[in-house]
């Protein structure tokens, strides 16, 4: 990435997750053998000493998933300007989705923090602190073009078997609607199970519908039947009451968008930048 008015050179550094587990990476010697402070830049309390543990859930794309043996995407692009602020490397753990709701992983020490596309819901707040939004996300309804789908009213309509990820805003959006989805666990599962004729349609969020088009086999096959605005924000999650990390994610966020940073890493992973999308309003 190329150097950017006013702000030093950022080191998009990527991690890898194997099997779940952490691989650690670039610590320093007194990190190595345990004994390294687990206070970072600004006061900031981490679970381990040298690294910013993410909780994630693979694969996501285009927020994150394993590129090249490399887990890469714009949210883990995103928590590596927080990790360059408190001067550490991010290190990223695989964990189920539903653990996200809870907290769970924060509360047990595992994670630092949790990214993975998470809408901000006033049922997630119960258990975990948001950071501001930094992405609004809209669902979309994923098609075969041979379906003769054009909205989720014809999917209800002509009985078109719908399917969405488990646990997921998609998901509880379509139920409140009255409809009773194939539940897949994954995004790659719920692309796979429209490939096979598992499902006709899927309701997914639409940047992750985006990721997929840019495959030509794809696009060749599916189309985007409709968006829904359902007044989505992306938020990441820190344990209850870990305010100076929550105001340190806050900060490189805020940061990035005044120096471009933010814009380069949208359009690298996103597509053409929406500055509606990008900028959303502090919740």
């Amino acid at each position: 990435m190329k150097t950017l008015p006013g702000r030093r050179t950022r080191v998009l550094a990527a991690t890898i997750a194997t099997a779940g587990l952490v691989l650690l990476t670039a610590c320093t010697s007194s990190d190595e053998s345990g004994s390294g402070s687990k206070t970072a830049a600004g006061g900031v309390e981490l679970v381990k000493a040298g690294q910013l543990t993410t909780c994630t859930h693979l694969p996501y794309p285009p927020f994150q998933s394993e590129i090249d043996g490399k887990v890469q995407g714009f949210d883990v692009a995103l928590i590596d300007l927080v990790a360059e602020d408190l001067g550490v490397k991010q290190e990223i753990l695989d964990t189920p989705f539903e653990n996200f709701k809870t907290g769970a992983f924060l509360n047990s020490g595992e994670c630092d923090l949790a990214a993975a596309g998470m809408t901000i819901t006033e049922e997630r707040k119960k258990n975990v602190d948001f950071s501001d939004p930094y992405f609004n996300a809209t669902q979309a309804v994923l098609v075969d073009k041979d379906s003769g789908v054009t909205s989720l009213a014809d999917v209800k309509s002509k009985n078109v078997k719908l399917g969405a990820q488990a646990q997921t805003t998609g998901e509880d959006h379509v139920k409140k609607e009255g409809f009773d989805p194939v539940s897949f666990e994954s995004s790659d599962a719920v692309l796979n199970g429209l490939r096979t004729g598992q499902v006709k349609a899927v309701v997914i969020d639409y940047p992750v519908v985006q990721g997929w088009l840019k495959d030509q086999a794809n696009a060749d096959a599916f189309e985007v039947a409709e968006q829904i605005d359902t007044g989505e924000q992306y938020g990441v999650t820190v344990k209850k009451g870990n305010t100076k990390l929550r105001e340190a994610i806050n900060k490189a966020f805020a940061d990035a968008k005044a120096d471009g940073t933010y814009k380069e890493l949208y359009e690298k992973w996103i597509g053409p930048y929406d500055e509606s999308a990008a900028s959303p309003a502090a919740s």
